[in-house]
């Protein structure tokens, strides 16, 4: 007699990318700040969004958010349509921005009780999730402290647990480290990496910083707007045949030398 295990398959595991975006071009005025960009993000990864300052991380960023509406190209989350469904696809995204928009006269808790508030959440629910995310960034002790007494390290780690709050499948964090000192910055960087590995959430990190990147990660690189490589670290290494990261970057960003 066959037994259960061999009569039925293993259910295989979910392999679509949790983030696809294909073929982005975005314009303000005559400027193109996107062309033709594309690239997939799988869930419980940290991806990271490598370029300088200037080559479209952030109006990626805004597009993903719709802070931006798309003009051309498509965005999915889950299967979902941003542009079909834009509801929701923001209902499972969280966000950091470069610049803090906590606000500064409010409390930590408050701050997170008013976002929470615009996500539905009830006193209860909030409450709870409030204390759960602010312990899993250590700053359950500053519950009640204004936001404008804390440092630069401590109000990213409140924004941090703001954006987990409604439970996203995608966390996007722009140039989130931008002005810590290194210990806050590694600090940062080593949460949300335990966050792919214990909440199964996508994180797309921009950044411009490439110590911020293990050989292991998948790295998309923008320069002018253009995808210019799609892969993980140590292969775009290897194929630029270079020792580090910041190498490879150099030589894909190098401005090409016309002969006379």
């Amino acid at each position: 007699m066959n037994s259960l295990s061999s009569s039925c398959p293993l259910p295989q595991a979910d392999t679509r990318p949790l983030l696809r975006v294909e073929n982005l071009t975005f314009q303000y005025g005559a400027k193109v700040a996107l062309q033709n960009v594309s690239f997939n993000l799988q869930r419980g990864t940290f991806h990271a969004l490598l370029g300088p300052n200037g080559a479209g991380k952030s109006t990626l960023f805004g597009l993903v958010s719709r802070l931006y509406r798309l003009q051309q190209g498509q965005i999915l989350l889950n299967g979902d349509s941003l542009h079909k469904a834009p509801a929701r696809v923001l209902a499972q995204i969280g966000m950091v921005f470069q610049q803090s928009t906590l606000d500064l006269d409010l409390s930590v808790a408050e701050n997170l009780h008013y976002h929470a508030s615009l996500h539905g959440m009830n006193k209860k629910v909030r409450s709870a999730r409030i204390e759960q995310e602010l312990a899993r960034v250590e700053m359950s002790d500053r519950h009640g402290q204004k936001v404008r007494g804390l440092n630069g390290g401590h109000r990213r780690r409140v924004e941090i647990a703001r954006a987990l709050l409604h439970r996203p499948r995608l966390l996007l964090l722009d140039e989130a480290t931008v002005g810590l000192d290194s210990r806050a910055r590694n600090d940062i960087n080593r949460h949300v990496r335990h966050l792919c590995q214990t909440d199964r959430i996508g994180v797309l990190w921009a950044t411009h910083l490439i110590e911020e990147i293990a050989p292991d990660d998948p790295v998309t690189l923008l320069h002018e707007g253009r995808v210019i490589a799609d892969a993980l670290s140590h292969e775009l290494c290897a194929a630029r045949q270079t020792e580090t990261l910041a190498q490879a970057f150099e030589s894909l960003t190098r401005p090409v030398e016309l002969s006379l």
